[in-house]
């Protein structure tokens, strides 16, 4: 159908402004939003148009004024059919981790309407790890899961939906973003990429073949599965030391692999890597090729000291590996937003990308901490930004 001049007089405040707002969002029409509160001009314009009647919303649709239409009065005008061909909100976060959370939890607040779209667990990685000891306000450190749970809480207490459903695509059409997913269309006045990252592959011999059968890369969700047996760790940052620690809950023996000459975790970490007597580090070791009876499971790992050359088979029953993050933004290759050579999404100081009206915030962002508490604030801020946007295109 071919699209209307259609102008809006209205004011934020307005609940019928926001409920006609809402309507052409549903029905994917362009509109010009005039704010009366901007100026008396813009109210002398509306005046002019309404015989001196004062009252919000007013349309004026191709010369035709409404005052405050009802649904009905507005398909009528605009010939659409009833029903919503999109599922419209004014924000959608896309993906629901404690980045998402944090940002709904500040816009529901102000009764702007988000969703968070979900195509797995949400809280994120976060929510798989055993215990965050860094996170500000919790001296005894915070398992990821409750975190998460609290922020979900949270969220939809003040009114946050999340829903399942897995993001193909993002069609920026000016006005509205349109949301390709496996659960239909959605429609919005702006987006928050909040997708986060996944675990990084070591891509060698025997990863993918015993991927569930002995290779892993979540502690919390697959290490009781090997209590009293032994296991490799691979990596040597932050998550790795932490994750190593959980699963000393578990096994009789770890051995850890690290390519490099020392640990790069935090000193709290790295000494109690250094007081376990269950974990034995192995520094400038290189993981070649996971092992294992065919159709089976995980027998040994075969690695090189690259110091003197020798390369042997370390037994074990299982492998975790932890050696780094790729950004989640596959679903942005036709978008149009700018990607760094990294394949994370590029913004400016306000965190909005290349595109007007999408946002991006957390670990999925160029020059992200790759923290959980700043990608909380990250959110808080996005909302922020979020918050400005809206109201200036009204």
């Amino acid at each position: 159908m071919a699209q209307k001049n259609l102008i809006i007089y209205g004011a934020h405040w307005c609940p019928d402004s926001q409920r006609v707002k809402h309507w052409l969002g549903e029905h994917d029409v362009n509109y010009v939003w005039k704010n009366v509160d901007d100026s008396q001009a813009i109210v002398d314009e509306m005046l002019s148009k309404t015989d001196n009647t004062n009252l919000i919303p007013t349309l004026d649709i191709d010369g035709t004024i409404l005052v405050n239409p009802s649904d009905d009065e507005l398909a009528a005008a605009l010939h659409e059919p009833e029903e919503a061909e999109i599922n419209y909100h004014d924000v959608i976060t896309i993906g629901a981790g404690p980045t998402a959370l944090a940002t709904a939890i500040y816009t529901t607040r102000e009764d702007i309407d988000t969703v968070l779209l979900e195509k797995g667990v949400v809280g994120g990685l976060a929510a798989t790890t055993d215990l965050i000891e860094n996170y500000p306000g919790f001296d005894e450190g915070v398992e990821g899961l409750h975190l998460a749970q609290n922020l979900q809480k949270q969220a939809e207490r003040f009114g946050a939906l999340i829903e399942l459903a897995e993001v193909s695509s993002i069609k920026d059409e000016g006005q509205y973003k349109k949301i390709i997913t496996s659960n239909g269309t959605y429609g919005a006045r702006a987006v928050l990429i909040a997708t986060g990252s996944d675990y990084k592959r070591l891509n060698v011999p025997g990863e993918t073949e015993f991927y569930g059968r002995g290779v892993h890369f979540c502690a919390t969700c697959d290490g009781a599965f090997y209590r009293d047996k032994r296991l490799v760790v691979v990596g040597g940052g932050n998550s790795a030391a932490q994750e190593g620690m959980f699963l000393t809950k578990f096994a009789s023996h770890i051995d850890m692999l690290v390519r490099g000459d020392h640990l790069k975790a935090s000193e709290v970490l790295i000494k109690k890597i250094e007081s376990s007597d269950k974990i034995t580090v192995h520094f400038n070791t290189t993981t070649d090729e996971i092992l294992g009876e065919e159709g089976k499971f995980v027998t040994g790992v075969r690695a090189t000291d690259k110091q003197s050359g020798e390369s042997r088979v370390i037994a074990t029953d299982g492998v975790f590996v932890f050696v780094g993050l790729n950004p989640n933004t596959a679903f942005l290759a036709d978008s149009g937003v700018k990607l760094d050579e990294h394949g994370f999404v590029e913004t400016d100081r306000t965190l909005q990308t290349n595109i007007s009206g999408i946002f991006c915030a957390g670990d999925v962002r160029a020059g992200a901490t790759q923290q959980i508490a700043s990608a909380v604030g990250e959110g808080a801020t996005a909302a922020l930004m979020i918050r400005e946007y809206l109201e200036e295109i009204g």
